[in-house]
């Protein structure tokens, strides 16, 4: 199948992309990498009148700190998740999901800013903006606003967004010295959807966890926090005992829907085998 006709517009600055999806209304998309987008034009999944180009926009690009943040352009492309430094030094959680986006075809021209907003509940940022603490800064007709992570994804490729509204930049707490950081998944296939994935970060007091924070995906609807499971942690050192306790705590917070691919009662028991392997790395110092 093929797209239907549209028209298209380059926007060189927030503003310029704002005034035209006002224009437009519900028959406008933003567009950015496109990796998600172009499959559901070519499909006529969607249709828009109009596609609003806003790679040329310089505010949404970069990364920088900002204060006790790592400001995150929604523009970032997945490859530079991989390279940039800033990234890899106050952000390493993200560094380490990025080699497991996709592939690097895809990595080159998807953005960070696009992976969040659509909030594939079986993509690794939208989670690991969870797992992070997150804020998502975004901007629209009634201006500009920060959504906590915690906040922003509520259901099946649904957030917070308002119509004529796009993503700008993600703020991440700096990485402390106290903190370590774990992330893996599990998929048949390098850069297949993974069947589940998992990334954590805690912040220690020498061996004993003071806080903790475990991010899944593939497991539900949308990027999922295991609350129960972080409380069984809180205070305790990991060892083998405690992580037991934890894996168990998991089916109180996790209800995989049934599926074609893998049955619900497999995937809460992959989401088992991989939070054990990953606090395991975390007692080791990861």
């Amino acid at each position: 199948m093929k797209a239907r006709a549209f028209s298209y517009f380059r926007a060189a600055t927030i503003d310029q992309a704002l005034d035209a999806h006002a224009r437009a209304g519900d028959e406008a998309r933003f567009i950015a990498g496109g990796q998600s987008l172009v499959p559901a034009l070519s499909l006529r999944l969607q249709a828009p009148r109009l596609l609003i180009d806003i790679t040329h926009i310089d505010e949404l690009r970069g990364v920088r700190r900002e204060g006790g943040y790592l400001r995150i352009g929604a523009l970032t492309r997945h490859c530079e998740m991989l390279s940039e430094p800033l990234i890899a030094e106050f952000a390493p959680l993200l560094a380490a999901a990025a080699p497991f986006v996709a592939h690097p075809a895809i990595r080159n021209r998807g953005t960070f800013g696009g992976s969040v907003a659509l909030a594939d509940p079986a993509s690794e940022f939208p989670a690991m903006t969870l797992a992070l603490d997150a804020e998502i800064e975004v901007v629209g007709p009634s201006g500009a606003r920060r959504v906590k992570a915690d906040d922003f994804f509520i259901d099946l490729f649904e957030t917070t967004l308002q119509p004529g509204e796009l993503i700008t930049a993600v703020y991440v707490p700096l990485f402390k010295a106290d903190q370590r950081f774990a992330f893996d998944e599990l998929a048949r296939r390098r850069g297949d959807y993974a069947l589940v994935g998992c990334g954590m970060l805690a912040t220690f007091s020498g061996e004993r966890i003071e806080d903790i924070r475990i991010s899944f995906f593939s497991v539900g609807n949308k990027p999922t926090r295991v609350k129960g499971t972080e409380a069984t942690l809180i205070g305790s050192s990991l060892d083998a005992e405690r992580i037991a306790v934890a894996q168990a705590a998991l089916e109180g917070d996790l209800a995989p829907p049934d599926s074609d691919e893998v049955p619900p009662a497999m995937r809460l028991h992959l989401a088992r085998v991989l939070l054990g392997r990953l606090l395991g790395r975390l007692g080791d110092g990861a």
